[in-house]
């Protein structure tokens, strides 16, 4: 038996509560089958249905509340981050904001039931400013059907719940090995993308207050590009002063824009300016002089150098729901 499913027999209600709790805040907890291995608890008397299904509905209105308010008050910042994996981040909130706006109220009714949109629905309804009470009375609806579905069914299905759960221990052994074998591939894939980020980011770099001084400079030959994936989704977005936008996105089509002749000093928000120097490497190879400023846009402004409001022809404005 998963080792979850232990914990939820040994520890009872906190046990119910605290893993329908992980899952609605997006840990890997298969909440299906903790709600079917509760409601067949309630079923051989171990727990009370009253109470379980009560606990039940608060853990997951808390876990998505939590990621609601996250997302009202971080704005596109956070679904920015939810869409890192993807390999075109700025194509990826497009998407979902504009999928989301049309369908929002109906995938809050039935997120939970798959995964992955189970812990973005909440997030997204607070970056686009649903209504606190419109989300409470849709979540609420949503979380209602999801637990009562499975609660119900391991409640009246308990016997033939146990015969599965003995198959699950038979196959314990394999199903270990099959885990080991996801956890082997995954970090060989972190180690290969480590080791490709790291080829690609032996650019050259610089300082923030030199590449300041350069642009200063009456005899100046430096162009400062934006590279950000996106940050271009709040009326209050920044830039440095003087900056062009470079969307790595659609770098290679607007390369022709950029006379060879300038040097390019790139800036972007991202952990050790992983955008930039990625940019960097494409525009070298290209035959451009490209450079990474260190520490981004955050260095510039904590140095006090000049920013300047994003230009609103430059804004993407994102659906809202007001």
């Amino acid at each position: 038996m998963p080792e979850f499913l232990h914990s939820l027999l040994k520890y009872g209600y906190q046990g119910l509560g605290l893993l329908l709790f992980m899952e609605a805040v997006g840990f890997p907890v298969p909440g299906s089958l903790v709600l079917l291995t509760a409601g067949a608890a309630a079923a051989a008397g171990v727990l009370h249905p009253g109470i379980s299904l009560a606990l039940a509905l608060c853990a997951m209105l808390i876990g998505d509340t939590l990621l609601y308010l996250t997302g009202r008050y971080t704005g596109w910042a956070l679904l920015g981050f939810l869409c890192r994996v993807s390999l075109n981040p700025e194509s990826c909130i497009l998407k979902a904001a504009e999928t989301f706006y049309k369908r929002g109220r109906k995938l809050l009714l039935f997120a939970k039931f798959v995964p992955g949109i189970n812990s973005m629905a909440p997030p997204l309804a607070g970056s686009m400013n649903m209504p606190p009470l419109t989300f409470l009375a849709l979540d609420l609806g949503g979380a209602l059907f999801y637990t009562a579905t499975f609660f119900f069914i391991g409640f009246l299905f308990s016997e033939f719940l146990k015969t599965i759960v003995m198959g699950m221990q038979t196959l314990g052994t394999a199903i270990e090995w099959l885990l080991g074998f996801a956890v082997a591939a995954y970090l060989t894939y972190r180690i290969r993308t480590a080791w490709k980020f790291r080829s690609m980011s032996n650019g050259p770099r610089m300082e923030v207050r030199t590449v300041a001084e350069l642009a200063a400079s009456a005899e100046s030959n430096i162009v400062i590009a934006d590279v950000r994936s996106h940050g271009y989704y709040d009326q209050g977005a920044k830039r440095i002063r003087g900056s062009i936008r470079l969307d790595p996105n659609v770098m290679l089509q607007t390369l022709g824009d950029v006379p060879k002749s300038k040097k390019l000093f790139l800036y972007c928000t991202c952990y050790r300016e992983a955008t930039s120097a990625r940019v960097a490497h494409v525009l070298i190879e290209k035959g451009f002089e490209a450079y990474v400023i260190v520490g981004g846009l955050r260095a510039w402004q904590k140095a006090g150098l000049p920013v300047e409001a994003v230009p609103q022809d430059d804004l993407v404005l994102l659906p809202t729901f007001r």
